[in-house]
């Protein structure tokens, strides 16, 4: 991802904020038949001591462990938050091209594959975290029937842990256009437009330190 200072996005608690907003993950290995790309939903691993490291686990199904050579070497794993089309128009009356802005993080590690029970627990995991916003969540382990369903499902996937070893982030949303465009661009996300975007005008807002 190309350096650029003015939109470099540092601050581990803005990552984690990310990661967490944005789970759909994609997974990208380097392997020896050649590069390998999956998607799976990610956890940040709240427990992590440090401070400042970022921690993700997750699974993938089987054969993936294998097509990705889990644990073998780095993997990339690519977080895609909000992002938007910003049209030219909606800056001012001077010449002006169209751009887009966007919020993604790449994080790199070596993968930790997980024994079978851990990887059951980061599925339970998995399953609460998304389920806790229905008005009755399911649980993996809710019933015995759904126990004994679970400990049939997780031969069928490969848990695993990431130690983000180096990062790079990007938040693009505006930081170097006036503050009076900044409110039209804002205007036009929150608007009913063929580019509305709620999502993005959060992003930005929260960027450029703007209020509602």
């Amino acid at each position: 991802m190309r350096h650029n200072p003015s939109f470099a996005l540092d601050d581990p608690a803005e990552i984690r904020r990310l990661i967490r907003e944005n789970p759909w993950a994609t997974l990208i290995s380097h392997t020896d038949a050649g590069l390998v790309a999956s998607h799976y939903p990610v956890l940040l691993d709240e427990q992590s001591e440090e401070a400042d490291e970022v921690v993700l686990v997750s699974h993938v199904g089987r054969p993936d462990e294998a097509l990705h050579e889990l644990g073998r070497h780095e993997v990339l794993v690519i977080i895609q938050g909000p992002h938007g089309y910003i049209s030219p128009g909606w800056y001012d009356e001077k010449p002006a091209v169209p751009t887009w802005n966007f919020v993604t993080a790449h994080l790199y590690g070596t993968p930790e594959v997980l024994s079978d029970e851990e990887n059951l627990r980061v599925l339970d995991r998995l399953v609460d975290h998304f389920e806790e916003r229905m008005p009755e969540p399911r649980r993996l382990f809710g019933t015995p029937a759904n126990a004994a369903y679970a400990a049939r499902i997780v031969a069928g996937t490969v848990g695993f842990r990431l130690r983000v070893s180096r990062l790079t982030a990007k938040s693009k949303l505006s930081q170097n256009k006036p503050a009076e465009t900044v409110a039209r661009i804002l205007g036009e996300l929150d608007g009913d437009g063929p580019y509305a975007s709620p999502a993005l005008a959060a992003a930005m807002r929260r960027a450029n330190a703007v209020d509602r």
